[in-house]
Order: C-alpha cells, then sequence, then structure tokens
C-alpha cells in the first residue's frame, strides 16, 4: 500500500491500541507501541532503562512541567555523545522522534503514542487520530484488564490520562485532548472498534485516494 502512516493518540480504556493493531492487521503493515523505546536505545546507545525512567519521571510528577514547557518542547535536534545533556529527558525524546521520523520516511506503519502526530505534523503521508470515549465505557473496558473496581478505577484511568496529557505537553507545548492536534477525533463508545478502523480507512481513501491500499 501507499507509505501512509497513522498516529494514535487515546484516552486510557477507549481501545486506541486494539483500534492500532485491528488497524495493522488488517492493512498487513506493522505496528508501533513500546518497541519504539527499543528503537530508539539501539539507534542512540543509551540505555532502555534512562528512556522508562524519563517516562516515569512525568508520571510522578518529578519533571518541573510547567516550568520548563517552552525548553523543552520539541524542535529535532539530536544532542551529541559527550555532551553533558546527551541523556536528558529531551534528548532522550528527540531519539525517539528521529525512529518516528525514520520510519515515517519508509514504509506504512501504525504508531501509538509517544507524541507522533506532533513529531509528523509537517508530513503528508500522515493521518491523526484520537480515541475517546464516555466515562462508562473507559470504565468498562479498563476493568477488563485492571483489577480494581469502582472509585479506585476511575482514579486510575483519570491519572493515566493526566500522564499522557502531561507528557504531551512537555514535549509539544499542545494540549493532548485538543481537537486541533487531530485529523480524526472518534468515539469508541459510540463506534465501536471495528467502526473505528473502518472511519480510519474510509478517511485514508478519500485523502489519498481509492487505491491507496493496492500493493
Amino acid at each position: 500500500m501507499k507509505k501512509v502512516v497513522v498516529t494514535i493518540e487515546r484516552q486510557y480504556g477507549s481501545g486506541g491500541r486494539t483500534v492500532g493493531e485491528m488497524l495493522a492487521n488488517e492493512l498487513g503493515i506493522h505496528y508501533y507501541d513500546k518497541e519504539l523505546v527499543k528503537l530508539a536505545a539501539d539507534e542512540s546507545g543509551i540505555s532502555e532503562a534512562l528512556f522508562v525512567e524519563a517516562d516515569e519521571s512525568i508520571r510522578q510528577g518529578r519533571a518541573p512541567l510547567l516550568k520548563r514547557i517552552k525548553k523543552s518542547v520539541y524542535k529535532g535536534d539530536l544532542i551529541a555523545p559527550g555532551d553533558n545533556d546527551f541523556t536528558s529527558m529531551q534528548n532522550l525524546f528527540n531519539y525517539q522522534a528521529d525512529v518516528i521520523k525514520k520510519l515515517a520516511e519508509t514504509k506504512p506503519c501504525v504508531i501509538v503514542g509517544r507524541c507522533a502526530n506532533y513529531v509528523l505534523r509537517d508530513y503528508d503521508n500522515v493521518v491523526s487520530v484520537f480515541v475517546h470515549a464516555p466515562s462508562d465505557f473507559l470504565m468498562e473496558q479498563a476493568a477488563l484488564k485492571q483489577p480494581m473496581r469502582g472509585k479506585e478505577l476511575e482514579k486510575f484511568i483519570k491519572n493515566t490520562d493526566k500522564y499522557r496529557a502531561d507528557y504531551y505537553k512537555y514535549y509539544t507545548g499542545e494540549r493532548w485532548e485538543d481537537a486541533y492536534n487531530y485529523d480524526l477525533c472518534l468515539n469508541s463508545g459510540k463506534l465501536g472498534f471495528e467502526k473505528c478502523v473502518e472511519a480510519i480507512k474510509e478517511y485514508m481513501k478519500v485523502r489519498f485516494g481509492e487505491d491507496v491500499f493496492e500493493q
């Protein structure tokens, strides 16, 4: 198929990852999620554990988000080995972004998370998607994977989405849930996962032509 990349950001419990996997399977293309961290570690030579630790510092609120927004917004420059900031949070993100760009330039794929829609915002071959759902649907789906229930599960969903919003804000300066940042915003609670996949495929055909899926 044509070299189209689909990026997906999603609320926890909305099934965005499931939609991405289903789409990739139907189209016969690669799906990237946590594998991006490993690819970035391999490319940079930096320990994968440092990438995980950087993510965790945002999750636990240790990164000074509001004070460093302008300094942290992704600009695209990689910091060379030997520099004091080589293993900084910003450079770790830069390497992940570099991997995302190289993927977008070489093959069709589905990329979940990692601010991929922002990193690839100037690429003409990218479809950016945000998957969301009503709270009752989020709770229902989250309960399939988490042992928590009731208020505890509700808090877990809220905290997970806050982390994703903070991560996005930290590296892009933009609001994660802002519809202006995406080509498509899909309510999986109303559509279901299969129709979300169909909606993305139909958009791809409208935008890139009926032959978008042809070899």
